[in-house]
């Protein structure tokens, strides 16, 4: 049984390759592979002592998938917060990423922030209804703004307004 919790350090090396796995399938992130695991040990740990919203997906122990919301750090937008998401091929469309945003939403809500704002795929069309189910709504496109493996992509942009 699939179980979601906070993200705590002892997740980071899984969690880590979690993301290596989704990134390297060159579908659905903006990365081709994970950044190198300094880089992304401090992002997470940076994320655990600040309490910003961030849950784990998790199969006996083992770290499935991940939803987070990074708060933007300027005076301005510390209102806002930018999701991510992930979850390994093998647990999709089992409702895990349905868990894993309303838990990181949550999290978002107690956190004090009220604007939710996401990229996507346009071509992800499972995530993008995930997204509008829980009232994101897009706001643009921006047209080949990723290139992968000589394919431009077109992210929309999407944002949720929270009631706090």
């Amino acid at each position: 049984m699939v179980t979601i919790e906070d993200t705590q350090r002892k997740h980071i090396r899984d969690l880590h390759g979690v993301l290596d796995s989704v990134s390297c399938e060159k579908k659905y992130l903006a990365w081709t592979e994970a950044p190198p695991f300094g880089m992304f040990k401090m992002f997470v740990t940076n994320g655990i002592v600040k309490r910003s919203p961030q849950v784990v997906a998790l199969d006996n122990g083992k770290v499935v998938g991940w939803c987070d919301i990074t708060v933007l750090p300027r005076l301005t937008t510390k209102h806002c917060g930018v999701l991510g998401m992930g979850v390994l091929q093998a647990y999709r469309h089992k409702g895990i990423g349905t868990k894993l945003v309303h838990a990181a939403l949550e999290k978002a809500k107690t956190y004090g922030l009220y604007r939710i704002e996401l990229e996507v795929f346009e071509d992800n069309l499972p995530a993008i209804e995930l997204y509008k189910k829980f009232g994101f709504q897009v706001e643009g496109r921006k047209i080949g703004a990723v290139i992968i493996d000589d394919k431009y992509i077109n992210p929309l942009m999407m944002a949720l307004l929270l009631q706090v």
